[in-house]
């Protein structure tokens, strides 16, 4: 009897005929002899609205109390979806994430997963009842709830499938699996069969929004298969695995695209040991992730530091860094708004000379300015003007026809 773990998204069970809906796939999966567990994320926009709540009250409430609220929204869709398994004929069992065994540490909105004592979930499933597990919400060791971030829910779902060791993860969404770039930016966005962790986990790092990357590091970790398809028909979707098989040979298999992009520069720093090592320890702490990051040549004692943040940290960050400019002897802090980054991925980059090329040509001949570059051994990221992502995917999906 194999084990299946699946999980919906808040657009899966955004209404009570979306419910009867996932409810119906589950029983399905379990009338064909499986046990399964259920991780479901809170009903349609209902974690927008509690955050709108919470800052109805206060523009910036105590991080305890905001975890308190928006654990909120899977306990109810837990339960309701546990009824209409109910109503349906089957066993049905809903427990938060502290009550399936979910034991996180650090800040109480970006906690990470240490544990899953999944004991109560496996004695449901071994009474032959469903499990349904409310995704993107733990307790730390003192009690206190948690909440995992965005995407928290496909963290649960993949941490689920490691403690029951589950045949398979299935990851249901409102789209078909993973495309080559995203459909809405390319029409003619192909979807992948098969990926590997390390792709999609640069995918996912780099703006493709379809799973968390933290879920793509628990799978790679506990070797758990992952598939990702629509839960609206039952066509395949894309698996993601440690390889590829049948496209392991591909040099570019996709296309991330970041539209909410800063470009924060510090201009005429010293250059001496320890000051870029300051200035990103206390980005660090606040939370704060750097992406993209150039230091010019040394000329007079100085260099410049240029990185890229989210669009939604940058108050954050300028106030980090006005200060902090003038204790380390910086003669300037400047920003850039309007920003995308466009990155391609594949691990046959390692043995293929010449990608990087290949895309800055593509963007070339599209008119595309290109304002920092960044590489690594499976992927080239590329900032360029937010008003043209649209050109750029284009073009080197066409250049590379993917």
């Amino acid at each position: 009897m194999a084990v299946i773990v699946q999980k919906y998204g808040g657009s899966s069970v955004a209404d009570i005929e979306k419910i009867f809906h996932v409810a119906r796939r589950v029983a399905k999966t379990a009338a064909g002899g499986n046990q399964v567990a259920v991780v479901v994320s809170a009903m349609g926009d209902t974690t927008d609205e509690l955050l709108a709540l919470a800052k109805q009250i206060m523009p910036n409430p105590p991080r305890r109390e905001l975890a308190m609220l928006l654990s909120t929204g899977e306990q109810v869709s837990i339960a309701l979806l546990a009824m209409a398994l109910t109503a349906l004929g089957y066993e049905a069992v809903s427990f938060t994430g502290p009550q399936a065994g979910v034991k996180t540490k650090g800040d109480h909105l970006e906690a990470r997963i240490i544990a899953f004592e999944a004991e109560r979930v496996k004695a449901a499933l071994a009474a032959g009842k469903i499990a349904v597990v409310a995704g993107f919400q733990g307790a730390r060791p003192d009690g206190e709830i948690c909440t995992l971030g965005r995407g928290g829910s496909d963290t649960t779902a993949v941490a689920l499938a490691a403690a029951l060791g589950a045949e398979t993860c299935e990851i249901y969404t409102d789209v078909d699996g993973i495309f080559t770039v995203d459909p809405r930016l390319v029409d003619n966005a192909s979807k992948i069969a098969q990926i590997t962790y390390d792709e999609m986990l640069e995918l996912a790092s780099l703006g493709a929004k379809v799973l968390h990357p933290r879920a793509v590091e628990c799978a790679k970790e506990h070797g758990v298969l992952l598939h990702v398809r629509s839960s609206f028909h039952e066509k395949p979707g894309t698996i993601v695995e440690e390889v590829a098989g049948m496209e392991k040979e591909a040099v570019v298999r996709g296309i991330a695209c970041d539209e909410d992009q800063v470009k924060i520069a510090l201009r005429g720093v010293p250059d001496k040991p320890g000051v870029a090592a300051r200035i990103f320890t206390a980005i660090g702490e606040a939370g704060i992730n750097v992406d993209l990051i150039v230091q010019s040549l040394r000329r007079n004692g100085e260099n410049d530091i240029l990185f890229t943040i989210s669009e939604e940290d940058f108050a954050e960050a300028i106030a980090i860094l006005t200060p902090l400019t003038a204790e380390i002897g910086a003669k300037e802090l400047l920003h850039e708004h309007n920003l995308a980054k466009i990155s391609v991925i594949g691990a046959g980059m390692i043995h293929q000379a010449g990608v990087a090329a290949k895309m800055f040509d593509a963007l070339a001949k599209a008119g595309i300015n290109i304002e920092i570059i960044s590489t690594s051994e499976i992927k080239i990221s590329c900032l360029i003007d937010a008003d043209r992502i649209q050109d750029a995917a284009r073009a080197i999906h066409d250049y590379f026809q993917l």
